[in-house]
């Protein structure tokens, strides 16, 4: 089963409000997709959006790796080599890891579609149904206060909320007035962004603590690099400290888990360059005795499909990030995962279960 075509077309969706946090602030989610077609014609679908403060990739940078790179390395190889396929768009290419991620996906999608399996199933099968957090923007207290209670409204418990923009006292102001919007009941868990130094981190999340807000967990408090202060900041506190950038890689996240730096990682398949891969950072983990999370970029419901599907087979992923398709202004995949408030539900159909996407041929780039 060779694999005969491979193209790439760009999205561009509108955000129904914009999306800010310590790093940057999107109002459009842009993307790059990616069709792979074999010759007995099973397409497989995968997508890669630029996040360049976080993954260093553009739109232009995806492009290219995947046409001048991957293109010529996947093309008349069979996809069920699929192991020297994954391991070779690995190894071809240094960095580049949304377009590792998209082409990844794609093979995925083929290969489980030939074995007549969803991919959560072909990958493990240890859930079908998932409960994903929504997510609140970065801004002043009061409207994050707003915010936040609507989302409660629209039934969501676990609430993700940006912080790490302004001083801390600006921040602890922000979770006091959400958690008073809110009330007791409603799951927490703050994501700085890299946004404090190890010393303000700890005062903050000491602070909270002594005020009882409840925070579930507070996500990569301190800069990518900083390991020794991501340590400094989880042995200081009794809040659970999750990373998220500073885990890319299988490497980084068994530096992680041998120092204890973290109580709990983050995986993105944008960060980690695809399924193949993160599934590695989720067997360390699990071995060492620690769960994960599934997170995900501004991403279209694509992307989400097959962050949904690997988080759903693997029992020691505990907690989802999977709310960027309720925060665009209109869907554009026809099939893919569903979403019935904060549940999502993987569908049957072989693959990703991807029909259609609801664009114009005009977008497409090669």
């Amino acid at each position: 089963m060779k694999i005969t075509k491979i193209e790439t077309f760009r999205v561009a969706v509108p955000l129904i409000k914009p999306f800010k946090t310590a790093l940057r602030t999107v109002t459009i989610a842009d993307s790059v997709y990616v069709k792979i077609t074999c010759e007995n014609g099973i397409v497989g679908w995968g997508e890669a959006p630029p996040t360049l403060v976080i993954t260093g990739d553009s739109l232009k940078s995806i492009e290219a790796s995947i046409h001048e790179v991957f293109k010529p390395y996947l093309l008349s190889k069979s996809i069920l080599q699929l192991e020297l396929l994954l391991q070779g768009i690995q190894q071809i290419l240094v960095g580049n890891v949304s377009a590792k991620a998209a082409i990844d996906m794609a093979l995925y999608d083929c290969f489980s579609q030939y074995c007549k399996l969803p991919l959560y199933q072909l990958l493990g099968g240890y859930n079908n149904t998932l409960e994903t957090d929504y997510t609140v923007s970065v801004n002043d207290p009061v409207e994050m206060g707003e915010d936040a209670m609507s989302y409660v409204k629209q039934g969501f418990n676990v609430l993700k909320i940006k912080v790490g923009k302004d001083e801390i006292q600006t921040d602890i102001n922000r979770i006091i007035e959400i958690r008073r919007r809110v009330g007791s009941e409603i799951k927490l868990r703050l994501d700085a962004n890299q946004g404090w130094s190890p010393k303000e981190a700890v005062v903050a999340i000491r602070k909270m603590e002594d005020l009882g807000l409840n925070i579930e967990l507070v996500e990569q408090p301190v800069k990518a690099d900083d390991i020794q202060g991501l340590k400094k900041v989880t042995d200081s506190v009794d809040t659970l400290i999750m990373a998220d950038e500073a885990v890319f890689t299988p490497q980084q996240a068994f530096e992680v888990l041998k120092t204890r730096s973290a109580d709990l990682i983050n995986i993105k398949l944008m960060k980690s360059g695809g399924i193949y891969r993160a599934q590695i950072i989720n067997h360390l983990a699990e071995v060492s005795g620690m769960e994960c999370m599934v997170g995900s970029m501004i991403e279209t419901k694509l992307g989400i499909t097959a962050a949904a599907h690997f988080a759903a087979s693997k029992k020691n992923i505990t907690r989802y990030d999977f709310d960027a398709p309720l925060m665009l202004a209109r869907d554009i995949v026809d099939g893919g995962v569903q979403y019935d408030g904060r549940n999502i539900i993987l569908s049957k159909q072989f693959g990703l279960g991807i029909n259609h996407i609801l664009v114009h041929e005009k977008e497409n780039v090669g």
